[in-house]
């Protein structure tokens, strides 16, 4: 199974990876004398693992802290010191300092 062969035409075969699963695939050898099922069990479990690679990659950029506690934290500390009171900021408050500042009474 080549990976990096190109069509007649010039064009890329359709097997064609993207450079850092190139790199991952770049020491994988299939025995010669694997029998069918043995290849495709290999090849399955190769593609399950380069899946669970892009689904953990996808799920902490999703999951990066945006610093939204940080922001809530800093905006209730500014209300206690400014209004002489402490209060909760709500998760769905404002983040734009402007509209959050004009909202900090009904906190």
């Amino acid at each position: 199974m080549a990976v990096d062969e190109e069509a007649a035409d010039g064009e890329a075969a359709v097997g064609e990876r993207t450079a850092p699963e190139t790199a991952a695939l770049a020491g994988l050898s299939i025995p010669d004398d694997a029998g069918d099922d043995e290849a495709a069990a290999i090849a399955a479990a190769v593609a399950a693992h380069l899946r669970d690679g892009e689904l953990a990659a996808a799920a902490a950029a999703s999951d990066a802290d945006d610093g939204r506690d940080e922001d809530r934290w800093g905006l209730a500390a500014r209300i206690d010191r400014l209004h002489r009171r402490r209060v909760r900021v709500p998760a769905d408050a404002p983040t734009d300092p402007w509209t959050a500042a004009g909202r900090s009474d009904r906190f």
